[in-house]
């Protein structure tokens, strides 16, 4: 990608497809620009002399100087005029016409021969399929929808152009604008990545804003994202929930984890918040492109309504705030300035009556608390009090004391005045305090982004030789389905298993179990047997007497279950004591945008049932397995809940990790599980192991 600047800033636009017909493509985007673009506006059209009042040229080649060519053509002939503008120095280009990948057939090869001429020319190319795209600080309305934005300081790119015309209308009547905005269409050569980095250098641009469908390089992305949003917040809807690919999965990881879980877990790595719907998208922005970020996660609720008070409180309830503790000094003042029946604990209820004055004064304590870093001002319609003087008074003491807020005027048109006060002034206004509440959320999520220090994933010590000569040994006998004897692969990547071998007769059975002490565990080892303990193949506590015949007892409980089953062998295992551990799952599956994604969470046979997991994109390094260990509602256990002795959280963080190197790896390996690994509270074991393979990528 080269430099963005000039399709956001250009001096000359062409119109290729140019058209004096209205209702045509052509003649909406030649209307549109001519409206308002402060440049100059070029109209090519071979069949017409002259197009609202332009003269038309027969060739985008034939006009000088052209900065970004809009392309309307149909698509047999845009692959031509791609070629021109190419030819003719032109570096931006805005394809609208259709009929490229998202087509099929012939589409898809045009799609094909588009992106070799942009890469043959170094072009910047917009689209195929796009609506087109804005940019208000020169005036550009290169789209054909039917308005324009109004100017503003947040950038938003979507892949739906039917969207953007939607949200245009929504966000004119909430006075929200725009800086850029783009319609990405099919991405055959600028994507969400090329934008995240513009609008990330653009000190214009304050909040990017996206709705996505899917993005082209999850990784890519998120090395992307994660640089901009140390400056530049990024909020982001994306569509699809589905579970694409779990019903084929041959795993517990891969049978969980679809593709939603992959965006999840890889927007959290990037910064990018996440949201469900376009008022939390415009909330969210509206709030992060106003108000600066807070010192602390405590709110202060300043309200003349004790309901809609109590409401706001549940509504912090539910977020990752929490109610500001108030210092005594705050209650004393509060309780010489407020009536005798005022609440002076938080939510502070300045009662009914309350005027300008006291709704002031009230506000401008709590703001003075330390312990305050956001606050929530609610006011009812009453006889008593302005909504306009309470806004006047809001503007002040944000402006005063650097405090974000957020407002909730809970009326109808009698509030609206007042409203455009505080949005003037950068101080978002809803109906809904839970509304309020959750874009003060928004801002402590991004407040800690930016606070948080990046730290690479721990490259291990490891023997990815001998890893290698296992994975490649099971490709020459066939196998795409390893189990338990490939235990070795984990010792390879320093990942501790218990003491024992496979086997494959009785006698072996027995010598093995001599060498380890104490009672053993003996698993049937079979790649066409996913549950083994369903089908009686583990057994557990065996003495040393009793090997030979438990050998032969779980052989023929396989047999009789799947008698065309492949039977390795038997696994004898040195016994792990379960009750002073906590089991858990590590697994991994590869998702085709982000690649390898980690799940951790309770293991054993409640996994599928639970699915009490959480989710990041390998690699992963510390910090971001101790999120997920704080994230799954199961972590009390690991903590030492009801007087458990707590797990070796240190040696888990690494177990996950060395994980995380192996399949970052060895992209062969596209699912495995072990499961359970089990935490102890001086170490770990990998106790079972399943892992598919990708023979040609080995």
């Amino acid at each position: 990608m080269g430099d963005l600047s000039t399709l956001f800033a250009p001096q000359r636009v062409a119109v290729v497809g140019a058209s004096d017909e209205d209702g045509t493509v052509g003649h909406a985007i030649t209307s549109n620009l001519l409206s308002e673009f402060d440049g100059e506006t070029v109209a090519v059209n071979p069949n017409r002399e002259e197009v609202l009042g332009l003269r038309c040229h027969d060739s985008v080649a034939d006009v000088p100087d052209v900065d970004v060519a809009i392309v309307v053509v149909p698509a047999p002939i845009a692959l031509q005029v791609l070629r021109e503008a190419a030819e003719a120095g032109i570096e931006d280009v805005v394809v609208i016409t259709a009929g490229f990948s998202e087509a099929g057939g012939d589409g898809s090869s045009r799609e094909s021969e588009l992106l070799a001429i942009a890469e043959e020319y170094d072009l910047n190319v917009v689209g195929p399929n796009s609506l087109g795209i804005m940019s208000t600080s020169v005036g550009m309305n290169a789209t054909f929808g039917p308005r324009s934005a109004d100017p503003g300081n947040i950038s938003f790119m979507s892949q739906s152009g039917a969207f953007i015309t939607a949200v245009l209308d929504w966000a004119a009547d909430h006075d929200i604008g725009f800086r850029d905005i783009v319609s990405l269409g099919n991405k055959a050569v600028l994507d969400e990545v090329d934008f995240v980095e513009q609008w990330g250098s653009d000190p214009d641009t304050d909040v990017i804003l996206g709705y996505l469908e899917d993005v082209n390089d999850g990784q890519e992305f998120i090395e992307a994202a994660y640089e901009v949003t140390r400056e530049t917040p990024i909020v982001a809807v994306k569509s699809g929930r589905t579970e694409a690919g779990a019903s084929a999965a041959a795993s517990h990881t891969g049978a969980i984890a679809g593709s939603d879980q992959a965006y999840e877990a890889g927007f959290k790595q990037a910064g990018v918040l996440r949201v469900e719907s376009v008022q939390e998208l415009f909330d969210f922005a509206s709030v992060l492109d106003g108000q600066p970020l807070p010192d602390n996660e405590g709110v202060a609720i300043v309200t003349n309504a004790g309901g809609p008070g109590v409401m706001t409180t549940d509504a912090v309830g539910d977020s990752r705030l929490q109610l500001a503790d108030f210092e005594e000094s705050t209650l004393d003042e509060l309780s010489d300035s407020l009536p005798e029946e005022s609440n002076i604990f938080n939510p502070v209820d300045v009662i009914g009556d309350a005027t300008v004055e006291r709704f002031s004064t009230a506000i401008e304590i709590a703001l003075a608390d330390p312990g305050v870093g956001m606050v929530v001002v609610l006011a009812c319609p009453t006889a008593t009090l302005s909504f306009e003087g309470l806004a006047d008074e809001t503007v002040r003491l944000q402006a005063e004391y650097g405090t974000p807020i957020a407002a909730t005027l809970m009326g109808g048109s009698a509030t609206e005045p007042a409203a455009d006060k505080l949005r003037e002034a950068g101080i978002p206004t809803y109906f809904d305090p839970a509304r309020a509440v959750n874009s003060l959320d928004a801002l402590a999520e991004y407040a800690e982004i930016k606070r948080r220090d990046r730290i690479e994933a721990t490259t291990f010590d490891v023997d990815q030789a001998r890893a290698r000569e296992i994975l490649e040994s099971a490709v020459d006998r066939g196998r795409t389905q390893l189990g338990v004897e490939s235990m070795e692969l984990l010792d390879a990547y320093g990942i501790p298993t218990p003491q024992g071998e496979v086997v494959d007769s009785p006698g072996d059975a027995e010598r093995i179990a001599g060498e380890i002490e104490g009672d053993v565990v003996m698993k049937i080892v079979s790649p066409d047997i996913s549950h083994k303990s369903d089908i009686g193949g583990v057994e557990v506590g065996v003495a040393q007497e009793d090997v030979r015949d438990s050998y032969e007892d779980i052989v023929v409980r396989a047999r009789n279950y799947q008698p065309d089953a492949s039977i390795v062998g038997v696994q004898v295992q040195e016994m792990v004591d379960l009750d002073t551990g906590t089991e858990t799952i590590v697994g991994v599956s590869r998702d085709p945008q982000f690649g390898p994604l980690v799940m951790f969470g309770l293991g054993g046979i409640f996994v599928e049932v639970m699915e009490d997991t959480s989710f990041r994109v390998a690699p992963v390094a510390e910090p971001e397995v101790r999120e997920m260990f704080d994230e799954i509602k199961s972590a009390p256990l690991l903590r030492g809940a009801r007087g458990r002795e707590p797990a070796d959280l240190d040696a888990l963080v690494e177990t996950i990790q060395r994980v995380s190197q192996l399949v970052t790896d060895f992209p062969a390996i596209t699912e495995l599980d072990i499961n359970p690994v089990v935490a102890m509270p001086d170490g770990v074991a990998a106790i079972d192991l399943r892992l598919t393979l990708d023979q040609e990528k080995l």
